[in-house]
């Protein structure tokens, strides 16, 4: 299995910045995939950003609302994920949530997981 941890929500006010984090453990063999989700009160849950990596490259996607604001980046040594929000805007505050998608040894196999952190609380507000 995989477990992640996040940190780094919290209150902000707008145009202030903040740092998410969220590292993954357990017996990884590879991680395919992190990213980050976000969900509003009364809204479905929405991709933030997500990252790749093909050998020396990263492939990173963004939702539109947040292009030019904010950066995901990885640490593979550390099994880490990070999101540098910048900007923020009210319309950001909601629970975020960190998604790894991993091969991890499990039963003498590698098997695939999908695996969602616990969220945290951003809040941009005056």
């Amino acid at each position: 299995q995989v477990q992640l941890v996040e940190s780094g929500g919290g209150l902000v006010q707008p145009g202030g910045s903040l740092r998410l984090s969220c590292a993954a453990s357990g017996r990884i063999w590879k991680i395919n995939l992190m990213g980050w989700y976000r969900q509003a009160p009364g809204k479905q849950r929405e991709l933030v950003a997500t990252i790749t990596s093909g050998g020396s490259t990263n492939y990173i996607n963004y939702a539109d609302s947040v292009k030019g604001r904010f950066t995901i980046s990885r640490d593979n040594a550390k099994n880490t994920v990070y999101l540098q929000m910048n900007s923020l805007k009210p319309e950001d505050t909601a629970v975020y949530y960190c998604n790894v998608l991993a091969a991890a040894w499990s039963n003498g196999a590698v098997r695939e997981y999908d695996t969602w952190g616990q969220g945290t609380q951003v809040t941009v507000s005056s």
